[in-house]
Order: structure tokens, then sequence, then C-alpha cells
């Protein structure tokens, strides 16, 4: 399979712009005969814009998803719109199963080539340091998996890589390949570079980690959006400039690595 991610420059609250570019990329990566796309979080309003989220949130049915939808039917390509601010109490009136009935979660959803919905995630561990995300946001509870490509796919989310022990269940749960849209900023580079190579080492699975780029009044994202095989080598990375980060991945590899080192039938 051939992974791409769309490492775009997010500006703040410039929902419309922010859509555009991510419309782009998903079809530059579709013309490079990519099958799955990666968007980093909150690509539409910015993950610092706190004042934007709640008058440009939408729900599972919002003009967003729709549009890539109808971008991953006509492209042929699968897309982890990943994340957007999701309006609650909109999904719940759509007939959507949500984590609660009104409020705010960060959500990232996987759509399949043909644009229908595969997964929901909602990020899992609500960034409180320095943010407003934990005061604004509800956290997801779901923890769901995608057959893709001959992968088992799993998401989370940005600040969910400092939380090892949920990838020990996606671990169980199958996992192969993870994906992580991302919204880091600068001067966390170091851990950047840290969390999602060892999530890869300690589980013998891919991490791909989509980061945004740009500059907000409180930060600015540091990009390198980085695929990671299950022996943790890199095997395609940006710098901090808007890119499309590509790399072929096989299931065969996560097979390989597990027979070779079978560390994780060691655990107790």
């Amino acid at each position: 399979m051939k992974l791409a991610l769309a490492q775009l420059e997010v500006e703040a609250a410039a929902v419309s712009a922010n859509r555009r570019r991510a419309v782009e990329a998903v079809e530059r990566a579709a013309a490079e005969g990519c099958d799955l796309v990666v968007l980093p979080e909150l690509f539409t309003v910015g993950y610092f814009a706190f004042d934007a989220y709640q008058r440009t949130a939408e729900g599972l049915d919002g003009e967003t998803l729709a549009e890539l939808r109808a971008v991953a039917h006509d492209h042929d390509i699968a897309i982890l719109a990943g994340s957007l601010v999701e309006d609650l109490e909109a999904s719940t009136a759509a007939g959507h199963a949500v984590p609660a009935e009104e409020g705010l979660a960060n959500m990232s959803v996987f759509l399949d080539r043909d644009g229908e919905r595969r997964a929901v995630y909602r990020k899992h561990h609500l960034f409180g340091y320095d943010s407003a995300e934990s005061e604004l946001l509800v956290p997801g509870e779901a923890l769901p998996t995608v057959d893709f490509a001959g992968f088992t796919v799993g998401v989370t989310t940005c600040y969910d890589l400092r939380f090892p022990e949920l990838y020990r269940r996606l671990v169980e749960a199958g996992a192969t390949l993870v994906l992580v849209p991302s919204a880091w900023p600068y001067p966390r580079v170091e851990h950047w570079r840290l969390f999602p190579r060892a999530r890869a080492v300690e589980n013998q699975f891919y991490v791909a980690a989509a980061n945004g780029v740009g500059r907000f009044e409180e930060a600015e994202l540091l990009g390198r959006s980085t695929i990671y095989d299950p022996w943790g080598t890199t095997l395609a990375s940006a710098d901090d400039d808007p890119a499309l980060v590509t790399a072929t991945v096989t299931p065969e590899k996560v097979d390989a690595v597990r027979e070779e080192f079978p560390a994780l039938a060691d655990r107790r």
C-alpha cells in the first residue's frame, strides 16, 4: 500500500482555505498513486484557534466530511480526515452514536475509497498544559480499527502519543498500522521524534504521524511528519514546510518483524 501524510499549512480559523488545501493534497496523493492519505489534527480550524472551535464545529454529516467523501469516491483513495472539531449535538441529531449529547469533540474519520465512513475516533487524552483543549472538548471512548489493504488500521491523535497503554490496546486489537493526526508545536521537537518511533518499536507496527505547519499567536507547528516501520526505522519524513510524505508499507513486514523478534509474546 502506498501511504501519504498531507503536511498542510493550517491558518487559524480559515476553514475554507484550509479545507481547499486538504482537498488539493488528497487529489495530489491520488495522482501519485497513493491508496490512503492522512490529514493533520484540526486541519480546518487550527488546533490553537480555541476561540473558533464552537463556531466552526461540524457534525458527522457536515460540509467538510461531505466534500471529502466525494473526493475519496471520485479519486478512488481512502482518507483519514483527521481531525475536525465535532459538534456532538449535531451528530446526535443526525442519529449518530456519540460520547455525550452535547459539547465538542476532536474527531477523526476514516473514509474508504468509495467515500463510505468506516470508523470514527475521538481523541482520548485532552491536552491541558498551556491549552484550552481539555476545557472545551469531550474525550472519546471508543478505540476502533479498520481493515484496509491487508492492514488492521488504528487511529490516535497527537497528545495520545504520550500514553503507551492506548497503543497496547490497539496491538491487542490486532493493529498493524496506526495513524496519528497531530498538531505538535515547537519547541518539543525531540518529543515528537521520540514518541511515534517508540510506539512503533514497542508494538512492532507501523506508525504514521501527520503533523501540520503554520504559526498561531501562541505557537508554531513543527511539521516533520514521519512514517516509521515496525523496527522504528524512518521510511519517509519532511521538514517544517508543507509537503506530501509518502512511503510503501506492507503487512508482511509486520509479520516478519514480530516473527524475527517476538518481544510481544514475552509480555507478562
